[in-house]
């Protein structure tokens, strides 16, 4: 089974952003657990006592609040990068998924089903991909606990068993399975995707979007 990771970043309703963004990375199931263990030597910089208690998420660690005020940003960067560099991992294999939304083309509404049917369809052409490649395999979406929780899983089902724009969703183990962010550093991970790709949109900051354009699926 192969694992897409997803967050948003932005907010759909949200008039002082021009962008929302629904991104993240796909992985074989079997390697979730060495990519965390190269995520948590990171977290240790920055509490050796208690790691898991160091939670990497985009915004506050870029302007150093939260639990990231007082850490310098030279640390903060260098955190990021290394993060970001593990999608170059050829053992890995890390796929990155991405919907960019210019909100004025849209009603507020219709922003979120519009980039999950993108995402979902991407994820779902590539599975399709394997199955002709007599590797049947079956996906799974894991985000983020959010207020979109209730929106997600009913526009899964609608897309799998009725169908979207573009056909049905076909090769879903399950409707997505929603986490607590601060438990899950793959998560965590796809919020520094997802926050990365909707700073370069929104602020033309390119830094991270640097690390994350070459793995693009």
């Amino acid at each position: 089974m192969h694992l897409l990771y997803l967050d948003e970043s932005g907010h759909t309703h949200d008039p002082n952003t021009n962008f929302f963004v629904l991104a993240g990375f796909s992985i074989f199931e079997r390697q979730t657990h060495w990519l965390e263990g190269q995520i948590d030597p990171v977290a240790t910089r920055f509490s050796a006592t208690n790691p898991r208690d160091i939670e990497f998420h985009g915004s506050p660690m870029r302007s150093g609040k939260d639990e990231w005020k007082g850490v310098p940003p030279q640390d903060r960067v260098q955190a990021v990068v290394d993060i970001l560099n593990l999608l170059s991992d050829r053992q890995l294999k890390l796929k990155v998924y991405a919907c960019v939304i210019e909100k004025k083309l849209f009603k507020p509404e219709d922003i979120l089903a519009r980039a999950f049917e993108d995402v979902a369809n991407c994820f779902d052409g590539f599975l399709k991909s394997l199955y002709h490649k007599k590797d049947p395999q079956r996906g799974l979406v894991i985000l983020d606990k959010s207020n979109y929780e209730e929106t997600i899983q009913t526009l899964s089902h609608v897309f799998k068993h009725v169908g979207h724009a573009t056909g049905r969703l076909r090769n879903f183990a399950e409707v997505p399975l929603f986490l607590d962010s601060k438990a899950s550093r793959l998560i965590q991970m796809a919020d520094l995707v997802a926050y990365w790709i909707f700073r370069h949109f929104e602020s033309g900051d390119s830094r991270g979007f640097d690390l994350i354009r070459p793995h693009f699926a």
